[in-house]
């Protein structure tokens, strides 16, 4: 029954080669896009010269929330 399935009506071998040929140029293509964007990605911060990693700085603006979250005018 199982073998029967996965004939698909004489066509099964077809069928199956297209499925793996597809997978597999799924699969390069991922590929080769992250290679090409991380080369991408170093041009783009040599230029700019920053560094691969940025700081966050959070706004220390806590007083002002409170105000605002308390349902005190702000006005």
């Amino acid at each position: 029954m199982e073998i029967e399935l996965l004939n698909f009506g004489g066509y099964g071998y077809f069928i199956l080669m297209a499925f793996i040929f597809t997978f597999a140029n799924c699969i390069v293509l991922f590929f080769i896009t992250s290679k090409e964007l991380s080369e991408k990605e170093k041009l783009f911060l040599d230029e700019f010269k920053q560094p691969a990693s940025v700081k966050i700085k959070v706004a220390t603006q806590k007083r002002h929330t409170k105000a605002v979250l308390s349902g005190d005018s702000i006005f």
